[in-house]
């Protein structure tokens, strides 16, 4: 039987908080062998990437984290290694892949010169050389124009091409073994793709072996060998990936591949893990008829919302005595939007659709083109008119925790808007409100003294929600809200903006990257690129029958499974 290049063997980690420790992962066992990649999978808080950082003995002391068992790489037990040890294995022999690039660059530094002094560090080349390796580097993970790069700041490429650096750092020494710790989770599903696909033919190639993390069962069903299922600290199910997809024994696998909205059906309510471990899953379906009825009902009366022939160009100088140069970042887009409607706005990063969302809402006044809101045209209204309609114009966005003021309370956070639009007469009364709209979004009671910090990312997403609803909006948009979201929280999510939209009567602009996603929600689906509507139409209709090669790329790209 083949030596193991990484063994992880009974490890159990646990954090002093308060004079108590907190173990966040228990028992934790499993291999890695040589030219071979191993998915780690399962939610927030399983203890997976915590898992990762133990490896790479990142933990440290300032965390108060102890770690007992063992990890050996190549024989040597990582845990007790001299910080001299793990410093030649640290970026030499082991590498590591963040989720977040833009936190892992250095933003003072070029990008050519960051990866540059991985080569030096290590004596991978002489310093005169370098520079040639890294162009190598660039090339190979496929980013283009390499000399550009090399001289440009984290800050001034895309998500994907920053993720690529990340990746040119990794594979720069030419690692035995790459960690990937959520490397496409903000990421569009076409970047998406392509960074699973450069990783693959990176692997296959060098014959590393690479540990891949995500949240994204199915994601993981499409690059690893080996599959491991983690929930609250403990491996709960590991194998082969396709028997671990295809086969699932454990409840928890099964709930966490049931929890992505399916491209074949669309139920009524998403399954959530709490549903399918307590057995009560909901398997309502909405038929196509059901579509239609309720799609004639509402396209019967006239639209909510019209955009016509809507422009938004941004203006920069490149110098001095330069001529302003003009892009347009929404060129020429029309649409009708209808009450009680989900409009699904989908497209890659750049396409222009958060652009459009904010010119809807007055947040960043078009270039030119008409929004007609009840028919009124909304350039034409005055500051105090448009102040008036801002309750009825609201927005939800994507980063909860950004939008919610750290000082102030939950319940003061959704009590605020209530009494500026003076939407109660009273606070008292604006308070016993707030207390009912926190419970109809699923937060406990004792919500409404807490503070934005003492929740978790889905808990503050709805918090979010709570105050967007709070004023009684007619229109609400939602920048990406479920983005950055565990699978199974987004199902939640998406639920409960459903839910709402049928007691409330809401009409949303759904803007997301994700195809699979805006499907599920949307009545119709509206296909951005490079400022313009590339296709648009019943969002059922697009998905299986699309007209463009681009939007063929879109569905092409979102994660199937095996």
């Amino acid at each position: 039987m083949e030596k193991p290049l990484l063994s992880v063997k009974n490890v159990s980690i646990s954090f002093a908080h308060g004079g108590t420790d907190s173990t966040v992962v228990q028992q934790v066992s499993f291999d890695v062998l040589s030219n071979e990649i191993i998915g780690i999978v399962g939610e927030s808080g399983s203890g997976k990437s915590v898992t990762s950082l133990a490896i790479m003995q990142l933990l440290t002391e300032r965390s108060n984290g102890k770690i007992s068992g063992e990890i050996l790489f190549d024989g040597l037990d990582l845990i007790t290694a001299s910080k001299q040890d793990m410093q030649a294995i640290r970026g030499g022999r082991i590498a590591m892949i963040f989720q977040e690039p833009m936190s892992a660059l250095n933003p003072s530094m070029r990008c050519g010169k960051q990866v540059e002094e991985i080569l030096t560090q290590h004596n991978i080349v002489p310093e005169n050389e370098a520079k040639e390796e890294v162009l190598k580097l660039f090339e190979n993970v496929k980013i283009p124009t390499p000399k550009d790069v090399f001289y440009k700041y984290p800050h001034e490429l895309s998500g994907g091409q920053q993720q690529r650096i990340m990746i040119a750092m990794a594979i720069a020494c030419k690692p035995n073994l790459l960690i990937a710790d959520e490397p496409t989770t903000a990421l569009d599903v076409t970047v998406q793709k392509d960074i699973i696909e450069l990783l693959k033919s990176i692997q296959k190639k060098t014959k590393m072996s690479v540990i891949f993390i995500s949240h994204d069962l199915t994601l993981v069903s499409e690059i690893a060998d080996k599959t491991v299922v983690m929930y609250k600290g403990k491996v709960v199910e590991k194998g082969l990936t396709k028997d671990v997809f295809l086969k699932p024994k454990e409840r928890y696998t099964k709930a966490l591949i049931a929890a992505r909205p399916s491209l074949s059906h669309r139920p009524k309510r998403l399954p959530t893990i709490d549903h399918i471990l307590s057995n009560s899953i909901a398997s309502e379906i909405i038929s196509k008829k059901d579509r239609e009825q309720y799609h004639s009902k509402i396209y019967e009366h006239p639209p909510l919302l019209e955009v016509v022939n809507l422009e938004k160009i941004y203006f920069k100088t490149t110098g001095l005595f330069s001529k302003k140069q003009g892009f347009k970042a929404v060129d020429g887009v029309s649409f009708k939007l209808y009450e009680g409607e989900t409009l699904g706005l989908v497209g890659e990063s750049g396409c222009g659709k958060s652009t459009l969302g904010k010119a809807i809402l007055q947040l960043d006044k078009a270039t030119s083109g008409t929004i007609l809101y009840k028919g009124k045209d909304l350039a034409k209204l005055s500051h105090s008119e448009i102040r008036n309609l801002r309750k009825e114009l609201q927005i939800i966005f994507q980063d909860p925790f950004a939008s919610l003021n750290p000082r102030l309370t939950v319940g003061q956070a959704v009590v605020e808007p209530m009494m500026v639009h003076k939407i109660y007469k009273t606070k008292t009364a604006a308070i016993e409100n707030a207390k009912v709209i926190l419970q109809k979004v699923g937060l406990e009671t004792d919500a409404f003294d807490r503070y934005p910090h003492q929740f978790s990312g889905g808990q503050r997403q709805r918090i979010g929600i709570a105050r967007t609803i709070a004023v009684q909006p007619k229109l609400i948009v939602c920048d990406e809200s479920v983005s950055a979201l565990d699978i199974s929280v987004q199902a939640q999510v998406l639920n409960l903006l459903n839910s709402l939209k049928e007691e409330f009567g809401f009409t949303y602009i759904f803007i997301s990257h994700d195809l699979a996603v805006v499907k599920y929600m949307a009545d119709q689906l509206l296909i951005m690129n490079q400022g313009k509507i590339e296709e648009k139409g019943e969002a059922d209709q697009v998905y299986n029958h699309p007209k463009k090669p681009y939007t063929k790329r879109l569905i092409g790209a979102i994660p199937k499974g095996l």
